[in-house]
């Protein structure tokens, strides 16, 4: 189980946007979805676009450059949902938005 780390507070993600961060090697995309924050990797598959930089429509990151939606809670692709990206765990601490994400294989 991996420690939890923070990234930013509450005030930094406006709602249905995310934000790109690096942790533990990582890059990830924290989003605020109507005031809950869901954490994704930050790079779609397809092209490699940050996801940080899409917008959330319906419970899904729509990617900036080709529009492929990935469900933030579950992280599968909502055209295929066998393709998925990683979802991590996050939690709020008073303004704090605290992500635990496993050190990744070298």
């Amino acid at each position: 189980m991996s420690d939890f780390e923070t990234v930013a507070q509450i005030s930094d993600i406006p709602r249905g946007e995310g934000r790109g961060y690096t942790v533990n090697g990582r890059m990830i995309a924290v989003f605020n979805d109507d005031g809950e924050f869901r954490a994704t990797d930050d790079l779609c598959p397809h092209m490699g676009a940050p996801l940080s930089g899409g917008y959330i429509l319906d419970g899904a990151v729509v990617c900036p450059w080709h529009a492929w939606r990935f469900c933030i809670s579950s992280g599968g692709w909502t055209d295929n949902p066998e393709l998925k990206i990683d979802v991590f765990e996050v939690r709020v601490v008073g303004d704090e938005i605290q992500v635990s994400v496993p050190p990744q294989d070298n």
